[in-house]
């Protein structure tokens, strides 16, 4: 981590515009906790009707991209599902996605490690309650949108957002947790591709520096004390890097600990297909949807 192709720092917001339907992207900077600045790519659509402005509602979708490449490739793919949205929301919602670089990716600063991303995920989810929401609307609802690694981010990002309110002891905006081709863990991902016990690389866990644990978010997002986001799980039917067996541990997962949680395998989908195969972004429109 990370995966950067060669050229992907200097691609641009522009490059790609034509490819995204209309669908205006911005790019805007944050600063981490620890000083570092952050790029995000940011977009809304708006349906609403001035006179309707104080009775919409607003649903803000965190993205967190997969571990290879950079944002604007990305936001072709990411506008299908708002325009879809568009065509679909009605007069009194209004979508905005906040996509995000992690440190070391894109324009992003800094090195990334595990404990650099969550705080990246913070200031996100920060920006988003803050940045994004406009006076006398209703209260946002946050949606955490992760793909691949990203599902790690978003689950572990949920996870201290969730105890962050209890200690406060407020009530979260946090809606929804949407995990697309998500495995449970880093060590989990090497058991499953190196299942020969004779191998080493299924006993490398012990020496992992970045663990994405999801499993373990899952049970604290779980408290008692806090309010369950609804959770939805893609997969990719052929799925060339992530087993099956993991989308259905988290969903097993997910119903012990009493979650509401839904998992779909998206038909003749590859690993970064899900949102561009129609009955993939169908799913995601309904979950988005689903939220007022």
């Amino acid at each position: 981590m990370p995966s950067v192709p060669p050229f992907s720092r200097s691609e641009s917001i522009e490059d790609y515009a034509k490819q995204c339907g209309g669908i205006k992207w911005k790019e805007e900077r944050i600063m981490a906790a620890d000083g570092v600045e952050i790029a995000l790519a940011v977009a809304s659509i708006n349906g609403i009707k001035e006179e309707m402005r104080k009775e919409a509602s607003h649903v803000a979708i965190v993205y967190f991209q997969g571990n290879g490449g950079a944002l604007p490739p990305r936001l072709p793919s990411l506008s299908m599902v708002l325009k879809t949205l568009q065509r679909e929301a009605s007069s009194s919602k209004r979508y905005t996605l906040v996509a995000v670089s992690y440190r070391g990716y894109w324009t992003s600063r800094g090195r990334p490690s595990e404990r650099g991303i969550g705080l990246d995920a913070a200031a996100a989810l920060n920006y988003a309650m803050r940045d994004v929401h406009e006076p006398n609307e209703q209260p946002i609802r946050i949606v955490l949108w992760g793909q691949s690694i990203g599902a790690g981010v978003a689950t572990s990002a949920a996870a201290a957002f969730s105890t962050s309110i209890q200690d406060k002891g407020g009530c979260s905006p946090l809606s929804g947790l949407l995990l697309e081709t998500p495995f449970v863990s880093v060590r989990a991902m090497l058991m499953a591709i190196y299942p020969q016990m004779w191998l080493p690389y299924r006993y490398l866990g012990p020496f992992l520096r970045n663990h994405w644990d999801s499993r373990v978010a899952l049970r604290t997002i779980a408290n008692p004390t806090t309010r369950w986001p609804r959770t939805l799980i893609l997969q990719a039917a052929n799925d060339e890097l992530v087993s099956s067996s993991q989308g259905l541990e988290l969903e097993e997962t997910s119903q012990e600990l009493g979650l509401d949680v839904k998992r779909i395998v998206v038909s003749n989908a590859l690993h970064n297909e899900v949102a561009v195969k129609s009955q993939g972004r169908r799913a995601i429109v309904d979950f988005l949807n689903g939220f007022s």
